[in-house]
């Protein structure tokens, strides 16, 4: 069996890119999230681009490329739950990519748990189809895409007006849980 899924790879600390190039170079699929950010210096601001997910890589591999990832420069190790690789499910993924595609949506980490709520739905705009939970925060209303085995939150705002609720269950996989914030 050689179907090729995503899964999260642990990599030394900001070798992000490194471990990236040398992936791509070996032909095995790899996918560094990253976004712009405005950093201050003392004499000076600018843009930088910068991991979504500091010391993390995604990869898209089946059996024969999985080992070979492991013995990349930099790279620690898979994501694992009880001594497996756990994959990511390809549409949260792909959310993730729709999500960060959007050059004007600004991304915010979380590292805390989320309150499980109603499921909702972004019915309009970019982000159109994104599926999750409905949690108020501050008064605002965002998405949010949790990585549960790297313990992180991605979010952005999305109005409420864009909403709507759900009705069936949403059956959130082991490696991620969407939600809205």
């Amino acid at each position: 069996m050689n179907m090729k899924q995503w899964y999260v790879v642990y990599v030394k600390s900001r070798a992000e890119k490194k471990v990236l190039q040398s992936l791509t170079s070996k032909n095995i699929e790899a996918w560094l999230p990253v976004q712009n950010k405005l950093r201050q210096w003392s004499d000076r601001k600018k843009l930088v681009e910068i991991p979504l997910f500091p010391g993390y890589i995604f990869v898209h591999v089946g059996r024969k490329d999985y080992d070979p990832v492991l013995t990349t420069e930099n790279v620690v190790c898979y994501v694992t739950i009880e001594s497996k690789a756990v994959p990511v499910r390809e549409e949260d993924i792909h959310s993730l990519k729709k999500i960060l595609h959007q050059d004007l949506i600004e991304v915010e980490l979380t590292r805390n748990d989320l309150t499980p709520g109603e499921q909702v739905e972004i019915r309009s705009g970019p982000l159109m189809g994104i599926r999750g939970e409905l949690v108020q925060l501050k008064g605002k209303h965002k998405v949010s895409i949790c990585i549960q085995q790297i313990h992180y939150t991605v979010m952005i705002e999305v109005p409420v007006t864009e909403l709507a609720v759900i009705r069936e269950p949403h059956n959130c996989g082991q490696s991620e849980v969407i939600s809205v914030l």
